[in-house]
């Protein structure tokens, strides 16, 4: 009854409650998880298909614990973020918000492959809606080009499962990780998985659907395809790939890496002559994941955690640039760069705020950009530094395509293609162009958030770190030791 058509406004009012208890419930995980403990948490088991022993399996480690809070945390504030842009079919966003956030959840908790494989592909179909239903004016052929490109990827994935689970007769990632394949049988699984992930992440030269999907993706669509969905590659690459085929991993690690750079400086280049601010940042998500990468397949305990405190930071500093080109899109319904000009003089504290996140984009000091950046490239250095050098350069034409963004929006001359009224002074465009009080708190709390996370990492590092060192005896030779969960002791609870 509370959300008939006649009252679909109270579908985002139960969309965002449900959504801050969620958030609430998501940080007590983090408060109540044992640092102490390497291993699965909070975790349960419930059988599911009897006769295969396929059990729905859910457990967070020091690795997916803040993927699962940075899931629940973006989906919240996609849904006030977008509060007042979004205006039909409140009831169907609402909907596919908190199911994709369920999706999400799903996969980062998951420790069975084929939950994970389920889970994984589940998020498509909210995904697919927000993009079809709320996207720009060539949404349908961005969506299908979506769909397509990961759906296929996936499918690899399936076949490597269905076959790890018939050598293995079981599919626990728990029971998996002291499973021993011959080198050849890796090979193959490896590349079946990495078909997925790398679609996901993406990696050079399988990224062509993510600049399309961004720019007809409403900004809601953006934030959480950026800020979490991409992660799904780098968190599977580092999950399964390494844990489960550590002697693949090790050989193909230099030519991931090349890669890597490759989706750097040519993703970089991209950007640099883009006019879309939203293309722009969306060549810059692929320049950051190649950093993603390139630590991962260091195949080192501090590239691993530089990894993944690099995905987390990309996820909070892509979701504040997406918000603030969709908050400036939705006052000046144009997101070309040349259109814009002398924004910091009518908008003082967004352009503050946005430059800060554009800054944390660069990876200046001080900012969660900075932590995960210097891990990865001080950890990739000890063991290629030619290929971290080409990198660094990369980095390098980053800094060049923000600063230039920030240069040409918010300093010189007010531009004249905005539409404002000539008649109003400065202070009735302030007035005029203020931000909305649920604006004002999703990019105040990213603020926040970008800052604490550059400035105090310790909280977040050191569940991390524990997991990574202990998932490896040896990172050079690869060698996994088995970690037991508490499953029976949570329950025993």
């Amino acid at each position: 009854m509370l959300v008939r058509k006649e009252n679909s406004e109270n579908a985002k009012r139960i969309a965002g409650f449900t959504s801050c208890i969620n958030s609430v419930l998501a940080g007590g995980l983090w408060f109540y998880f044992d640092l102490y403990n390497p291993g699965f948490q909070f975790c349960e088991k419930y059988q599911w298909i009897k006769s295969t022993g396929v059990d729905f399996e859910l457990g967070i480690d020091g690795i997916s614990l803040f993927f699962v809070i940075l899931s629940v945390w973006l989906s919240t504030l996609m849904i006030f973020g977008t509060w007042y842009s979004v205006k039909e079919r409140l009831r169907e966003y609402a909907v596919c918000c908190l199911v994709l956030q369920a999706f999400m959840v799903g996969s980062f908790a998951a420790t069975d492959l084929f939950i994970f494989y389920i889970f994984f592909e589940a998020v498509l179909i909210p995904m697919f809606f927000l993009i079809g239903i709320w996207g720009g004016g060539n949404r349908v052929y961005a969506t299908i080009k979506f769909f397509l490109y990961t759906f296929f990827g996936s499918v690899f994935m399936l076949l490597a499962i269905l076959k790890l689970y018939t050598e293995a007769q079981t599919s626990s990632l728990i029971e998996l990780q002291g499973f021993h394949t011959s080198f050849h049988l890796q090979i193959f699984l490896f590349l079946a998985f990495m078909a997925s992930f790398t679609i996901k992440i993406p990696m050079w030269p399988l990224h062509t659907w993510l600049p399309d999907a961004h720019v007809e993706a409403p900004a809601g669509g953006s934030v959480l395809l950026a800020g979490v969905l991409l992660k799904m590659g780098g968190y599977g690459m580092i999950r399964f790939c390494l844990t489960l085929f550590p002697d693949a991993s090790h050989f193909f690690a230099p030519y991931i890496s090349i890669l890597s750079v490759i989706a750097i400086i040519w993703a970089s280049l991209i950007a640099l002559a883009q006019s879309d601010i939203k293309k722009l940042i969306a060549y810059s998500s692929i320049a950051h994941m190649g950093i993603v990468t390139l630590g991962i397949f260091s195949l080192k305990p501090d590239g691993l955690i530089g990894s993944i405190l690099q995905m987390i930071s990309h996820g909070l500093i892509s979701a504040a640039l997406f918000f603030g080109v969709g908050m400036l899109y939705d006052r000046f319904h144009t997101r070309e760069v040349s259109h814009y000009g002398g924004l910091l003089k009518i908008m003082p504290g967004f352009s503050l705020m946005f430059i800060i996140f554009s800054f944390a984009s660069i990876g200046l000091p001080f900012t969660s950009g900075f932590v995960g950046e210097i891990l990865v490239l001080l950890d990739s250095f000890s063991v290629r530094p030619i290929i971290t050098v080409f990198a660094c350069m990369g980095m390098v034409l980053g800094a060049a395509y923000m600063l230039n963004l920030v240069r040409q929006v918010f300093y010189g001359k007010l531009s004249t293609k905005l539409g404002l009224d000539s008649r109003l002074d400065i202070s009735d465009y302030i007035s005029l162009l203020s931000l909305k009080p649920f604006e004002k708190l999703v990019l105040v709390m990213l603020t926040f958030s970008i800052l604490a996370l550059g400035i105090h990492t310790k909280p977040v590092i050191t569940p991390i770190r524990r997991t990574i060192r202990q998932y490896y005896t040896d990172m050079t030779n690869m060698k996994p030791i088995r970690i037991e969960s508490k499953i029976r002791l949570n329950h025993a609870r």
